[in-house]
């Protein structure tokens, strides 16, 4: 059974950094996909980052496209976000997620959440 815990979520100030981290245990091994979502109050939920194991494919979000960046360890089984120069609108809910196939993860199909970390940046 696939569980993800959240973890690094805090308050910013418009221009600054992040970085959240989640553990990934009984992910098993071969393909599968880990990625990052996020939902603000009043919205639907939004793909931001998926990386596609063991090939490390990647994919982003058009929002987040050159400042956020997805990694995976491994060895530490967990999946990290880094966040650069983030905006008032990057302010949300980060969900870490687990999928299966790249042809669903690619359209951002995934089937098991985490709890949650809280980001908010202020201007």
């Amino acid at each position: 059974q696939v569980q993800l815990v959240e973890s690094g979520g805090g308050s910013v100030q418009a221009g600054g950094s992040l970085r959240l981290s989640c553990t990934a245990s009984g992910v098993g091994y071969g393909s599968y996909c880990l990625g990052w979502f996020r939902q603000a109050p009043g919205q639907e939920r939004e793909g931001v980052a998926s990386i596609f194991m063991p090939q490390r494919v990647t994919q982003y979000g058009d929002s987040v496209k050159g400042r956020f960046t997805i990694s995976r360890d491994s060895a530490k089984n967990t999946l990290e976000l880094q966040m650069n120069s983030l905006k008032p609108e990057d302010t949300a809910m980060y969900y870490c997620a687990w999928g299966g196939t790249w042809s669903r993860c690619s359209r951002w199909e995934y089937s098991t959440w985490g709890q949650g970390t809280q980001v908010t940046v202020s201007s």
